[in-house]
């Protein structure tokens, strides 16, 4: 056992080495297997009564083997020694039929068990994709989208083989060794003890390397989310590695990832490879005694030649499932650490919820009250916002301004609740929102963000993203009012033109007004602009602000700006500092009553110096 005690001894090391480094993903908790048995069984509803059809087919086989088995003892005692060759055909016709059943039966157990096993796979990555996409803002701003991923294809398909697959190969074993064990005892049960007795080894073999076996799965699994996140920041962000020269860095985290795996997996295989042959010896041993005793036995005439041969099939036979089911307890391991990593996942739960019988919208006029609201990010000390109060009027424009930092976009996240405040109110038409259904919310709400988000996809899909269903017509309107359907003509496809993957196949002023079409199509009555025009140059802003008047135009509007020179025409202006409230009302009113403001006006020139590029209100 100092092979096994050595493979710890590495083990121990790699998680050691784990846990010391910068992990950018952490390990799931561990669960236990009755528990992740609870879990996940519900998904083979509605195609249980197959499992049953399955199981009979897992029985059947072993049944047809053993009897092939069998007819052996009869060619040798009953044909072959006594030279009786009359039997040969009704033998021959035995053996065809049994083959030709075995073949029907292995045809129908490998269709309908990957059938059960893939919608399994269908129902299981469905519900968590959806579970993951219900989840909060905040769970995806802290953690890896590479793991997410990695979590949501590779370590489903470890539930099924956790789940069906293990069950379905331990069912097989266990009908193999009754059958087997069986007929062993019918022919010679001295014998069969005899072989019995080595048994025991395999089990306490397994597990002895069970433990190992189940560390380096653990550290594989998570290694491998590793591998996919920090790949998916690098390919996300390859303008930024690019342009800093920074590819090294992102070699130097992918390789270190790529080792941690590489090392888990190594430790692995040696364990695995060092099983296998320390069973094999087991299983050779008890062979080699059985045999022996076997030919004495053959020698005394108290057994035949042909009952020894089918003794010692049947011997090698019944090792066989007593390996597998010694090996399968590492592979319920090795699955467990993925179908780990899904439960960790599924136990996530929304920061937002909804109430039980939320207020339906019916005709919204656009009110919004910010009434004493407190918020602070989870895992952060500071708060973002402190008492924040303010109103707007239904078809008014609110500006919010400050400097980074100052809880300007925050204000935007609590209106479409991708969190609720810790203290205070947020209402739409005096309704708390906290009573209202985020999906009924947010339909009545249209968005056009700084960091210009866009669909890889057509032009067509990509406006219509604001209003499934709209017809031609519409998304033509949408893209005229938004100065779109200009640029959109002119594309290779019109358009049917795929824009890339987040619209890298165009400007950024084309993609700003793609996305002020798709808020178009919307038609909300309220509007959240968040810094529109920021990282464009003056031409393309100044083609943007039309449409962006005319989207404003009618429905009650939050904009925000760090731009004073953007938003002083608005018929209310918020003031922010460090997430309070340091001035409400007008630009004027604003100039003379607030010394905050007045400085953050003259780092963007003077009041009168505003071009029309940064006229954005109507």
């Amino acid at each position: 056992m100092t092979t096994i005690r050595s493979m710890r001894t590495a083990m121990r090391r790699l998680v050691t080495v784990s846990q010391d480094s910068d992990e950018i993903v952490e390990a799931a908790p561990p669960v236990p297997m009755r528990e992740l048995f609870r879990r996940f069984w519900p998904y083979t509803r509605g195609r249980r009564r197959w499992l049953i059809v399955i199981s009979f087919m897992i029985v059947l086989g072993p049944v047809v083997d053993t009897a092939e088995i069998w007819l052996f003892k009869i060619v040798i005692d009953d044909m072959l020694v006594p030279r009786n060759l009359q039997l040969f055909l009704p033998i021959a016709l035995a053996f065809v039929g049994l083959t030709l059943v075995s073949g029907v039966i292995g045809f129908a157990d490998e269709v309908i068990s990957t059938w059960v096993s893939e919608r399994f796979l269908l129902n299981l990555r469905f519900d968590v994709f959806r579970h993951v996409q219900g989840l909060s803002l905040g769970f995806f701003e802290r953690r890896k989208l590479g793991d997410i991923l990695s979590r949501v294809t590779g370590d489903v398909e470890a539930v099924e083989t956790f789940l069906l697959s293990g069950i379905a190969t331990a069912l097989s074993h266990v009908v193999q060794l009754v059958l087997y064990l069986g007929l062993l005892f019918y022919l010679r049960w001295d014998l069969t003890l005899l072989a019995l007795v080595i048994a025991p080894l395999f089990w306490f073999t397994a597990r002895r390397f069970a433990g190992p076996i189940k560390a380096a799965s653990r550290e594989r699994r998570r290694r491998s989310g590793s591998i996919s996140a920090t790949a998916e920041e690098a390919f996300g962000n390859i303008a930024l590695v690019q342009a800093y020269n920074r590819q090294r860095w992102g070699q130097e985290r992918f390789q270190r990832e790529s080792l941690g795996r590489y090392r888990a997996t190594m430790v692995s295989t040696r364990i695995g490879a060092t099983f296998g042959p320390i069973v094999d010896v087991i299983e050779l041993i008890g062979a080699l005694v059985v045999m022996g005793l076997g030919t004495w036995e053959l020698t005394q005439g108290r057994l035949t030649l042909g009952g020894l041969m089918v003794f010692l099939t049947l011997l090698s036979r019944l090792y066989s499932p007593i390996q597998g089911m010694s090996e399968l307890s590492n592979t319920f391991f090795a699955a467990s650490a993925g179908a780990e990593r899904i439960v960790e996942l599924l136990d996530q739960r929304p920061q937002v919820t909804e109430v039980a019988q939320p207020h339906r919208l019916r005709h919204v006029e656009g009110a919004v009250e910010f009434d004493g609201v407190h918020f602070r990010y989870p895992e952060t000390t500071r708060s973002a916002l402190s008492g924040v109060s303010f109103t707007a009027a239904p078809g008014e424009t609110v500006a919010l301004v400050g400097t980074s930092g100052a809880g300007k976009s925050t204000v935007a996240k609590l209106l479409l609740r991708f969190y609720d405040p810790d203290q205070g109110a947020i209402r739409l038409d005096g309704h708390d929102l906290r009573g209202i259904g985020l999906s009924d919310l947010r339909d009545h709400v249209a968005v056009v963000l700084q960091e210009t988000l866009v669909l890889h996809g057509t032009v067509r899909e990509n406006i219509a993203f604001g209003r499934p269903g709209a017809t031609e017509r519409e998304i033509i309107a949408a893209a005229r009012a938004a100065d779109a359907h200009d640029f959109v003509t002119g594309l290779p496809e019109g358009y049917d033109t795929v824009v890339g993957q987040r619209g890298r196949l165009l400007s950024g002023g084309q993609r700003q007004r793609l996305a002020i079409a798709r808020a178009m199509i919307r038609d909300a009555p309220l509007l959240i602009l968040d810094e529109p025009t920021t990282g464009l140059d003056a031409e393309s802003g100044e083609r943007i602000l039309r449409p962006l008047r005319l989207l404003m135009s009618g429905r009650t509007t939050i904009v925000i700006s760090h731009n004073l020179l953007s938003v002083r025409d608005a018929s209310q202006i918020v003031f922010l500092e460090h997430g309070r409230v340091a001035g409400l009302g007008t630009h004027e009113e604003l100039l003379a009553s607030s010394p905050g403001y007045a400085r953050l006006q003259l780092l963007h020139g003077p009041p009168n110096g505003a071009s029309p590029v940064d006229e954005l209100t109507p």
